[in-house]
């Protein structure tokens, strides 16, 4: 079984890259919803649950808000579609969102060799197995696939999870990363009421049509939703 928080607290290397790549206590996306996610009583809990259930809860919150706003014509799942209770579905979608995570920082070019060999320093000192650790070797090391991020939303509940995982993992506070958020919300089908929606729930500005939008460069290499 993998230990995806203790996975996401590996990816934590320095103060250096507090909201860069990788960041926060008790998994990156319970850190980023406890310093301004909006979602009250839900991110109190995040720390316990972990990154999975605080990925979640933002997905979730955001799209109560989203259904309010469409005059509750969409059609709304229960929480539990965006925190499974099986251990394995916990699992598979764990990996799916450190992919995301991991796929996001490398957006910009800011997971260098050297932070790259942080993370490897640190992931040999915690007590993951060595499948946990040849896994996240792999995804540091591999190129950035956006497709294969997609590949994973297999519902519209985790392709919402995916994009919220993706948007924490950044500041998105550069024309690449915009793009690659901008890219990602249109490969996942996201309405961009939603995406505004997911924005708010992490704290994060809303995005705004810019010039550079599309402008991403990536070799499609997988299957589109």
């Amino acid at each position: 079984m993998f230990n995806i928080d203790q996975i996401v607290k590996a990816l934590q290397t320095d103060k250096n890259t507090q909201r860069s790549a990788m960041t926060g206590a008790a998994g990156l996306a319970a850190g980023m919803l406890l310093s301004g996610g909006g979602l009250g009583k839900l991110a109190g809990s995040a720390a316990k649950l972990g990154t999975v259930a605080a990925v979640g809860g933002l997905a979730y919150s955001a799209w109560q808000k989203y259904q309010e706003s469409q005059q509750g014509t969409a059609i709304a799942p229960g929480r539990d579609a965006f925190i499974p209770g099986a251990t394995d579905a916990q699992e598979e979608l764990g990996k799916s969102l450190v992919r995301a995570m991991i796929s996001a920082a490398k957006a910009d070019g800011r997971i260098d060799a050297d932070e790259k060999e942080a993370i490897f320093a640190k992931l040999e000192t915690m007590s993951l197995s060595p499948e946990e650790k040849a896994w996240v070797f792999d995804e540091l090391s591999s190129p950035l696939d956006i497709n294969a991020v997609v590949a994973r939303a297999d519902t519209p509940e985790h392709a919402m999870e995916i994009y919220a995982a993706s948007l924490v993992a950044i500041t998105a506070d550069t024309a690449a990363e915009r793009a690659y958020l901008d890219a990602l919300a249109s490969k996942l089908r996201l309405a961009p009421a939603l995406v505004s929606e997911i924005h708010k729930a992490a704290g994060e500005r809303a995005p705004e049509p810019t010039a550079s939008a599309g402008t991403f460069a990536y070799s499609p290499s997988g299957s589109n939703l």
